[in-house]
């Protein structure tokens, strides 16, 4: 189970980045190496928490998001929770007009086509986090005043290379725009560890958004497919549609317990890749599980 760190977010950037460097650079290979089987461009960003390993690919270039900016904008819309602008159990009419189109996802629009229904708060977070509802999504964008306000919360995190620039409702109809809501695998990386250690959001908050990423539903054979079984990962998936053959973001990132109660932050991106969903989704999994092996020994040797 994750629990959150006393230790101070200025400890945690005190914390030496010590890796060997012939292991961090096999690490690597090894990501360039199962990368190959996308057919298209895989970054990589991997951290351990407690002792500032790191390694990546690519982890420095633009990917599109798609619905991993879910993640950033529940942020902002808890720091307005936690200033008292918003309430979790607080009401909000659902609109017609709020859904996105029939090709983009969203259950809660398949539950109430017509609209014009009450949710909370807390509930459409759950759609957007837990079901990766684009609706949802662009109802919180929204109440908080829209995709600049999200975006200048996570810049105001000292997080920079991370763009939220547009809706669900522009985004899902218009494929090539996605490229405008984008981040690096590193940023990525780095916004969970804020948001793990940084103590940005107040205790509540933290654990209510905490509790939507270890159950979202998503992404079953991506991180955590070839993890143990009953491995705590709490994460937010992005997949975009496909088009003559060319599927522009297959996404997992979030934060992997390891078995000695070390946490993994780990982000993976596939952007304009020619394979199909089986191997994008796999390129992930073996991703993830080479990071895990790759740790998982470190730990037996030190300990």
């Amino acid at each position: 189970m994750f629990i959150r760190p006393f230790y101070s977010l200025a400890i945690v950037l005190l914390c030496p980045f010590i890796t060997v460097a012939q292991q961090k650079g096999n690490l690597s290979q090894q990501f360039e190496t199962i990368a190959q089987a996308a057919k298209g461009t895989v970054g990589v960003s991997v951290l351990v928490l407690e002792t500032g390993e790191t390694a990546g690919l690519n982890s420095k270039i633009r990917f599109p998001m798609q619905s991993v900016y879910k993640f950033p904008i529940a942020m902002a819309v808890l720091h307005q929770v936690d200033k008292g602008k918003l309430k979790l159990e607080q009401p909000v009419r659902v609109l017609p007009s709020d859904y996105i189109p029939k090709q983009g996802h969203s259950p809660l629009r398949d539950k109430y086509p017509a609209g014009n229904v009450d949710i909370t708060v807390a509930e459409l977070l759950r759609y957007n986090v837990a079901e990766s509802d684009g609706s949802a999504c662009d109802v919180l964008l929204r109440i908080i005043g829209g995709t600049a306000v999200a975006d200048r919360y996570i810049h105001d995190l000292g997080i920079k290379n991370i763009r939220i620039a547009l809706t669900e409702q522009v985004q899902v109809p218009n494929e090539p725009m996605q490229y405008q809501n984008w981040s690096t695998p590193e940023a990525m990386t780095a916004l969970f560890r804020k948001f793990y250690t940084g103590h940005v959001l107040s205790g509540s908050s933290y654990d209510f958004l905490l509790d939507l990423l270890v159950n979202s539903g998503p992404g079953a054979r991506r991180l955590k497919a070839q993890l143990p079984k009953g491995t705590v990962v709490a994460h937010k998936t992005g997949t975009s549609g496909t088009q003559d053959g060319l599927t522009r973001a297959t996404n997992d990132a979030g934060i992997i317990t390891l078995p000695d109660g070390h946490h993994l932050i780990i982000t993976v991106f596939v952007k304009d890749a020619y394979a199909d969903q089986e191997t994008r989704e796999k390129t992930i999994a073996n991703t993830a599980k080479a990071a895990w092996d790759h740790f998982v020994q470190e730990e037996r040797k030190n300990g």
